[in-house]
């Protein structure tokens, strides 16, 4: 079973019964054809539609669509995925970018970076001194620069957040 989420809001069943595709448990009567112009067009328990693919998220399972001018974007949930969310191990919320800490206490000698930066894996943010050396540290994963938590030439902790990311 699928499950589909539309706009945030409205999630759907999807699965398939002998052949025939059921939404919310109801069977689904429906054709889609690719025509020449990149229109797709939809016939859907009787009625028509025309859709438009504005956006895919291949890695978030996302898909943003165009139907009749009004724009739905959807997500989906495979089994796999609702296993782990089930389990609380939901994907999406692991993927977050963690805040970067100090990992020993030391002083903060250069911020490399901006609130609003996008940064990629492996980007130095920050260069901390430590026992007389200096440490650079690196962004563990893609993401934008949401706060700058401390000034230049500043002593911290261990632990103390540096930079807030999202």
């Amino acid at each position: 079973m699928l499950e589909i989420t539309v706009n945030d809001k409205n999630t759907f069943p999807v699965t398939q019964d002998d052949g025939q595709l059921q939404l919310n448990g109801v069977p689904a009567e429906w054709d889609a054809s690719w025509q020449p112009n990149g229109l797709i067009s939809v016939l859907y328990n009787g009625k028509s539609y025309t859709a438009i693919i504005e956006k895919t998220d291949r890695k978030n399972k996302e898909i943003s669509l165009r139907i009749n001018g009004q724009l739905y974007k959807t997500a989906i949930k495979e089994p796999i995925d609702q296993l782990l969310s089930n389990m609380g191990m939901d994907l999406k919320a692991m993927q977050k970018a963690e805040p970067i800490k100090a990992p020993m206490p030391g002083m903060v000698l250069k911020i490399l970076v901006t609130a609003g930066q996008q940064i990629n894996k492996g980007d130095a943010l920050v260069i901390l001194e430590a026992m007389k050396m200096e440490n650079v540290l690196k962004a563990g994963a893609n993401a934008t620069v949401k706060a700058i938590k401390v000034n230049e030439r500043t002593a911290v902790e261990k632990g103390t957040v540096l930079i807030e990311l999202e």
